[in-house]
């Protein structure tokens, strides 16, 4: 049986559609929907059953620990032992928007959604297809990318139906996804507090409200529970084999270049992941090779402005997988504000092959 679409407004989301995938979920089905960040496939975050379905249905390891969504702030307590000061202050300055918050968990919350361990991911959207959602629901929404595992992650409902058509309830169609990378997580249980995953809330900003912020994260593997998702060393991957190249930017032009035309030589056909001015100073050099079709090049946004290339990378990412490349390279942004989150994800979906030119 096919997935159920509803179209929904993001801005005036439709109080019925917004009831039906409420119901949905209070019944123990998945819904995927849009946040500011990417698409969530949602489940009731107090029923094991229907997380249980969640992880079968997303091919995701028990290891790997789930974000609980909230309406608002006042909900914390539901899921939340403790809530330490550096945790408020950051909730108070952020919410609702891109940032999830480690904290100690209540026994309520079941082991399934934690991976065993006695902390919870919490956040509460800023997308008002999201918010109107996890408020009709009344209830904490476990809810990861809604996407096959270690997939790229679904800024579009036509990312999610190509993987999970057939296997979920329903999906909120709200259209493209606005900042396109998860949320930045924090880990609040430890003094100082710890920044696992850099996303749609910067290091900078977060410096401002804690500045003795320790940046952490690692290339972990998913035979052992992880402290908060994203921590895998495959994520967010292609089918593709990619390897990441970074340093100045004319320098990474002349090693994509390069690797491109050696890659063809060998008799395979390249796939380009990089920034707009990457892609029209590569588009000349290797132009027979394009025509031909043993290249394509794909731009994500601009290296001048991080915003536009973390909200099209994903995007970028599964078009140009989709065009069935044997090899992938991708050029980086740099690693301040969002472009570190860029280079997160373009790191884990590289597993961590780099080169720095």
């Amino acid at each position: 049986m096919k997935t159920r679409v509803v179209m929904v407004d993001a801005e005036r989301p439709d109080p019925q559609a917004i009831a039906e995938a409420a119901a949905v979920i209070r019944a123990g089905g998945l819904v995927a929907f849009p946040t500011e960040t990417v698409y969530g496939l949602g489940a009731h975050a107090l029923d094991a059953a229907a997380v249980g379905r969640l992880f079968e249905v997303k091919e995701r390891p028990a290891t790997d620990p789930l974000i609980v969504h909230l309406a608002h702030i006042g909900q914390l307590g539901q899921v939340a032992a403790e809530v330490p000061p550096a945790a408020r202050a950051l909730a108070l300055a952020f919410w609702a928007g891109p940032l999830t918050l480690v904290l100690p968990k209540k026994p309520v919350v079941p082991d399934v959604v934690t991976a065993g361990r006695p902390t919870v991911a919490v956040r509460v959207p800023s997308h008002r297809v999201a918010r109107a959602l996890m408020e009709t629901c009344g209830a904490p929404v476990a809810a990861p990318s809604a996407n096959r595992f270690s997939r790229p992650s679904s800024t579009r409902a036509g990312h999610v139906l190509s993987e999970l058509d057939g296997r979920i309830d329903l999906v909120l169609d709200g259209g493209l996804t606005p900042i396109g990378v998860e949320s930045t997580i924090v880990d609040c249980t430890v003094s100082p507090p710890v920044l696992l995953r850099p996303g749609g809330v910067t290091r900078e900003a977060l410096l401002a409200h804690i500045p003795d912020l320790v940046v952490g994260g690692r290339m972990a593997r998913a035979d052992s529970p992880q402290r908060a998702p994203g921590q895998l060393a495959r994520h967010y991957a292609p089918a593709a084999r990619m390897t990441l190249f970074e340093g100045a930017p004319a320098a990474v032009q002349a090693r994509l270049a390069t690797e491109a035309r050696t890659l063809v030589a060998q008799g395979h056909r390249v796939g380009i992941l990089a920034p707009a001015e990457d892609v029209l100073a590569l588009a000349p050099e290797l132009a027979a090779h394009a025509a031909s079709g043993r290249v394509r090049l794909q731009a994500y946004g601009r290296r001048a402005t991080p915003g536009t290339a973390a909200a099209a990378l994903f995007d970028a990412l599964r078009a140009l997988d989709e065009e069935g490349p044997d090899v992938m390279l991708a050029a980086g942004i740099g690693a301040e504000g969002l472009g570190a989150a860029v280079r997160d994800r373009l790191l884990r979906a590289a597993e961590g092959r780099i080169v720095n030119v």
